[in-house]
C-alpha cells in the first residue's frame, strides 16, 4: 500500500489543479466529462487523507465488488451449464450427438455474444448502466428458464444464440464500471475479484447440479437444472436495479464528502469518470490505435483453450472411465484451482508496478503445459490427466489482468466504451472457434484439439510481451518531447490516450 499512499500525497500537493476544477460552474458535459459536475458543486475541503481515501476504497468493494462477484459468477454458471447438463441426456434429447452438433451449440453462443456486445454497451454509455444491467440479467433469466422446453437441436441453437446475445454486455459493461471507480493500479486486483468467480462458481455450481441430476421428476434432470439457474438469475436482476452503485457521480449511500474524493481521486487515470455522448471520432481512434489490436489478438487466442475448459471438461474426464456424476464432482477442484489463479494474478498486479504483460505471459505458461499434457499423456495415467484438467484454464488469470491492462490505457468515455466492447469479441471470437476445433471422431484425446491450444497459448503469449515494448516505446516517445505525465486534461473527453501528450501507457 505504500506506493498507494505516495501516490496520493503527490497530487494532494499539486498546485492549483483541483483548484481550478473547482472554478468551472457550467459544465460543458459534450466535451468534459460529468465527474466535473461533483467537482464544481463542492464547496468544502479539497485535500484528504490516505486513510480517509482507504475507508473510502473499502466501502466502494463492499457496496459493489460484491455485485459484481455475484452477477458474474451467475452469468458463468448460466454460461457453462451445457457441459455439465451434457452428462444429463441433454445430448441424447436434443440429438446433439451427431456429427459437430454439440460443439457448434457451445460455439453459437459466442456469436450471439458478438452480435450483442456493442448495442448493450451503446445503452450502458446512453442510458443509466444498472438499469440496463438489470434489464438483461432479468430477460437472460427468462431465455435460460426456455431451455427447458427445447425438444430439439434446432431450436436448442436458436437458445443458445439469444442466450449468448443477452450475456454479451456483462463483461464489457463491468469494465467501464471499475475503470469509473478505481485508480489505474487499483483495477486490477477488482477485475480478478469479479473475473475469478469464473472458476470459484466451477467448484460450486457441480454441487448443485449433482443435486438436480438426482431428480427423477417428470422431466429430465438437464431440463430442471436450467430452469433452477434461470429462476435465481431473475431474482438476481431485481438486486442489481436497486443495490448496484453505477459510478460515483449518481450512486446512492454516499455522502457529498464522499463523492467528491472518489471523484477528484480519479484524476491520476486521466480517462475520467462518465460521458454520456457518443464520438464517432473516438471510435475511428479505436480502429486505428495499434495497441487495441495487439489486446484483440490476444484475448481471441488465449480463449481459443476456453473451448474444452467451458463445454468439454466433464466430457474429458469422463472418457477417463469414470462415471457422469463422478466426473462432474471431479470437475470441482478445477474451479478452486482456477479461481485462485484468477485472483492471485490480479493481486500481484496490483502488488508489483509494471509487471502486468509479464503475468500474462506467464498465465500462459499452465495452459501450455496442460495442453501438451492431455495430448501425450497415456489414458492410464488418471493423476496427470486430471492435474492438466484443473491446470488448463490458467489463462483465466492472464485474461483478467488483459482486461484492466485495457481500461487502464484508454481514455475518451466513448473510446473506452468501444474498445471495451473490443476485446469482448476477441474473447467471443476464441470461444467461437475452440470447441468447433474438439470433434467427435478425435474422442477422447482430442489430439488435433489440443495441439490448437498449445500453438495458439504460446502465440498469445509471445503477444503480450510484443505489447508491453509497444507501450515502452509509446511512453519514452513522449517523454522526448519535453511533455511528462500530469492531469491537467483529466476531465476532458475529447481527448483520448492518444491525443493527451500527458498520458502514460500502463505496462
Amino acid at each position: 500500500m505504500d506506493h498507494e499512499k505516495a501516490d496520493i500525497e503527490r497530487r494532494e500537493t499539486e498546485p492549483g489543479t483541483l483548484d481550478e476544477l473547482k472554478q468551472v460552474t457550467t459544465v460543458d458535459t459534450v466535451h468534459q466529462d460529468e465527474a466535473l459536475k461533483v467537482l464544481a458543486r463542492y464547496a468544502g475541503d479539497q485535500t484528504w487523507t490516505p486513510e480517509e481515501e482507504k475507508k473510502l476504497v473499502r466501502k466502494i468493494d463492499r457496496k459493489l465488488v460484491s455485485m459484481l462477484c455475484i452477477t458474474y459468477g451467475l452469468q458463468y454458471y448460466d454460461k457453462a451449464m451445457l457441459s455439465q447438463a451434457a452428462l444429463f441426456g441433454l445430448r441424447a434429447d436434443l440429438h446433439l450427438s451427431v456429427g459437430n452438433r454439440y460443439s457448434f451449440s457451445a460455439s453459437i453462443f459466442y456469436l450471439g455474444f458478438i452480435v450483442g456486445s456493442y448495442p448493450a454497451i451503446l445503452m450502458a454509455q446512453r442510458w443509466p448502466i444498472e438499469r440496463v444491467a438489470a434489464a438483461i440479467v432479468s430477460v437472460w433469466g427468462v431465455c435460460l428458464m426456455l431451455s427447458a422446453a427445447c425438444h430439439n437441436w434446432q431450436g436448442f441453437y436458436a437458445q443458445r444464440f439469444f442466450l449468448g446475445f443477452l450475456e454479451s454486455g456483462v463483461s464489457p459493461m463491468f469494465m467501464l464500471v471499475v475503470g469509473g471507480w478505481y485508480k489505474k493500479q487499483e483495477q486490477a486486483l477488482r477485475m480478478g475479484a469479479w473475473y475469478c468467480c469464473t472458476g470459484y462458481v466451477s467448484a460450486i455450481s457441480p454441487l448443485i447440479n449433482y443435486g438436480l441430476g438426482h431428480i427423477k421428476g417428470s422431466l429430465a434432470s438437464w431440463r430442471y437444472m436450467y430452469i433452477v439457474a434461470g429462476a435465481i438469475t431473475i431474482i438476481w436482476a431485481v438486486a442489481i436495479l436497486f443495490l448496484m452503485p453505477p459510478d460515483p457521480i449518481r450512486a446512492k449511500g454516499f455522502n457529498d464528502r464522499e463523492r467528491y474524493i472518489a471523484v477528484a481521486r480519479m484524476r491520476g487515470n486521466n480517462s475520467g469518470v462518465r460521458n454520456t455522448h457518443f464520438k464517432i471520432e473516438q471510435v475511428w481512434e479505436s480502429l486505428l490505435d495499434l495497441k487495441f489490436w495487439i489486446i484483440f489478438a490476444t484475448a481471441f487466442l488465449m480463449m481459443i483453450a476456453n473451448g474444452p475448459v467451458s463445454s468439454f471438461i466433464p466430457i474429458i474426464i469422463s472418457g477417463f472411465g469414470f462415471n457422469s456424476l463422478n466426473s462432474l464432482l471431479l470437475t470441482m477442484p478445477a474451479g478452486v484451482v482456477i479461481g485462485s489463479i484468477e485472483l492471485g494474478a490480479p493481486y500481484l498486479a496490483y502488488r508489483i508496478p509494471s509487471i502486468r504483460t509479464w503475468i500474462i505471459a506467464i498465465c500462459q505458461l499452465g495452459t501450455i503445459t496442460a495442453s501438451i499434457l492431455l495430448w501425450q499423456l497415456d489414458r492410464a495415467n488418471k493423476g496427470g490427466l486430471l492435474f492438466a484438467c484443473y491446470i488448463l484454464a490458467s489463462f483465466g488469470g492472464g485474461y483478467a489482468v488483459l482486461m484492466g491492462l485495457q481500461i487502464a490505457n484508454t481514455a475518451g468515455y466513448t473510446k473506452r466504451s468501444v474498445t471495451s466492447s473490443g476485446i469482448f469479441v476477441g474473447y467471443c471470437l476464441g470461444n467461437f472457434v475452440g470447441p468447433l476445433l474438439f470433434k467427435p471422431q478425435d474422442a477422447p484425446v482430442y489430439a488435433p484439439g489440443f495441439v490448437a491450444v498449445l500453438i495458439t497459448s504460446i502465440v498469445a503469449a509471445g503477444l503480450a510481451i510484443v505489447y508491453r515494448y509497444v507501450c515502452i516505446w509509446e511512453n519514452r516517445k513522449r517523454d522526448r518531447t519535453g511533455t511528462m505525465e500530469g492531469f491537467e486534461h483529466a476531465y476532458e473527453d475529447d481527448l483520448t490516450d492518444k491525443t493527451n501528450p500527458q498520458f502514460r501507457y500502463t505496462l
